[in-house]
C-alpha cells in the first residue's frame, strides 16, 4: 500500500467532494493508464497508487477510517471489512474505463485508425465566402488487396493467446490489470497466411485526394472534421477521422478581429483639414465615406454590415476604417512655397486656435518642468 497522503496522490483537498473525487481519478486514470503507457514503469506505479487511493476515498467507510487514522486504518488488517483490496481493477473501475477502455477491457476492442490533422491555408477572401478546395492526404489506406483483413487468403482465426477477447489479464501482486493482447494486438484475430502486400497489417501507405468544402465565416483555427477520412484501422477496423485546420493567410489590406475587419485609409492633410469624401475598398467593392473637416489621424469611421458573417450565428461584423494623415513628399518648388506661405500665416494667430493638440501638449511639458524643478 503507498504511504504517500491519497488526497496528495489526486491533487485534491480533503473537503473534495464524490463527483469532483471521480472527476480527479479520471483525470489521472486516463493519463497513466498502463494501455495508454505500456513502456513507462513509473506511469504504471502512479496509476497504481491513483486506484489505490481512489478505492478507499470513493467508499465513505474507508474514508472515514483514513480521515482518523491515516494509513495505520489499514494496516494488519485495521479498519476490520473496510480494510484492504477486493475484486480487481475490471470491477472496481468498469464505470470509469468503460467510455475508455471498452467495458473495462472485458469485451473485445478494435483498434481505431488515427486521427489525422491538416493545416489548410486559404486567403481571407476564401474564409468570409467559403470555398471549395482540393487537398492531398498521404495515409493509411486498407489494403486492396486482401480489402483490409490482413489475410492472404481471407481467412481469420480467433487469436489462441486471448481467446478472441483482443485483452489479457497481467497479474502484479495484488493488482490485476488487463491490457491489450500481445500477439493479436487487441483485435482478438489471429492470421496464419498474412497478405504479402500490407504484411498482415490490413493497411498500405497511400496518398488520397479529398474535396473539402469550407463554410463561410470561418478562422484561424477553426477545425472541419471529416469522419472516417483518417488513418485506416489495422485488420479491417474503423478508420480514424481527418481534422482539416484552418489557417487564414495575411491579408495586405484587412485585419481581422473576431467578425470585424480593420483597415487604414491614409488622406492628405488639406483634406482632414477640409473635409473631403473618400471611397474606402470593403470585400464586396469599393464605398464612399465622409471625411468632416478639422479630421484628426486615427479617427475610426464604422462601416456596420460591411464585416465578416459568423459562421457560428447569423450576426454580421463591421468595417472599422481608420483614417491617417499622410506627410505630402517629393514636393515641387511651387508646393513648398504654397506651403511655406501657409505655415507663415499662424504666425498672427493667438497659441492654440489652429491646433489645440499642439497647445494642450506644450502647456502639458511646462506644468512638467515646472513641477520637477520646482
Amino acid at each position: 500500500m503507498s504511504k504517500r497522503d491519497y488526497y496528495e496522490i489526486l491533487c485534491v483537498e480533503r473537503s473534495v467532494t464524490d463527483g469532483e473525487l471521480k472527476t480527479a481519478y479520471r483525470r489521472m486514470a486516463m493519463k497513466f493508464h498502463p494501455d495508454r503507457c505500456p513502456d513507462d514503469p513509473a506511469a504504471q506505479e502512479k496509476f497504481k497508487e491513483a486506484k489505490e487511493a481512489y478505492e478507499i476515498l470513493s467508499d465513505a467507510q474507508k474514508r472515514a477510517l483514513y480521515d482518523q487514522h491515516g494509513h495505520a486504518a489499514f494496516e494488519h488488517g485495521a479498519g476490520g471489512r473496510g480494510g484492504g483490496f477486493q475484486g480487481d481493477v475490471g470491477d472496481i473501475f468498469g464505470d470509469i474505463f468503460g467510455d475508455i477502455f471498452g467495458g473495462g477491457g472485458r469485451a473485445r476492442q478494435q483498434r481505431r485508425g488515427s486521427d489525422l490533422r491538416y493545416v489548410l491555408e486559404i486567403d481571407l477572401e476564401e474564409a468570409v465566402f467559403g470555398v471549395q478546395k482540393e487537398i492531398e492526404i498521404p495515409t493509411l489506406a486498407s489494403c486492396g488487396k486482401c480489402k483490409g483483413s490482413g489475410s492472404e487468403d481471407g481467412k481469420v482465426d480467433t487469436c489462441k493467446t486471448c481467446r478472441g477477447q483482443g485483452r489479457v489479464r497481467m497479474q502484479q501482486g495484488i493488482f490485476s490489470l488487463q491490457q491489450a493482447c500481445p500477439h493479436c494486438g487487441g483485435s482478438g484475430k489471429a492470421i496464419t497466411k498474412p497478405c504479402k502486400t500490407c504484411h498482415g497489417e490490413g493497411r498500405v501507405q497511400d496518398e488520397k485526394t479529398l474535396s473539402v468544402k469550407i463554410p463561410a465565416g470561418v478562422d484561424n483555427g477553426d477545425r472541419i472534421r471529416l469522419t472516417g477520412e483518417g488513418e485506416a484501422g489495422p485488420s479491417g477496423a474503423p478508420a480514424g477521422d481527418l481534422f482539416v485546420e484552418v489557417s487564414v493567410r495575411q491579408h495586405k489590406i484587412f485585419q481581422r478581429e473576431g467578425d470585424d475587419l480593420f483597415c487604414e485609409a491614409p488622406i492628405r492633410f488639406s483634406q482632414a483639414a477640409l473635409g473631403s469624401e473618400l471611397n474606402v475598398p470593403t470585400l464586396e467593392g469599393d464605398t464612399v465615406i465622409k471625411i468632416p473637416a478639422e479630421t484628426q489621424t486615427g479617427m475610426l469611421f464604422r462601416l456596420r454590415g460591411k464585416g465578416v458573417k459568423s459562421v457560428r450565428s447569423s450576426r454580421t461584423g463591421d468595417l472599422i476604417c481608420r483614417v491617417v494623415v499622410e506627410t505630402p513628399v517629393k514636393l515641387t518648388k511651387r508646393q513648398r512655397e504654397l506651403l511655406e506661405e501657409f505655415e507663415s500665416s499662424f504666425a498672427d494667430s493667438p497659441g492654440g486656435t489652429h491646433t489645440p493638440r499642439a497647445s494642450s501638449f506644450v502647456d502639458g511639458v511646462k506644468e512638467f518642468w515646472n513641477r520637477m524643478t520646482g
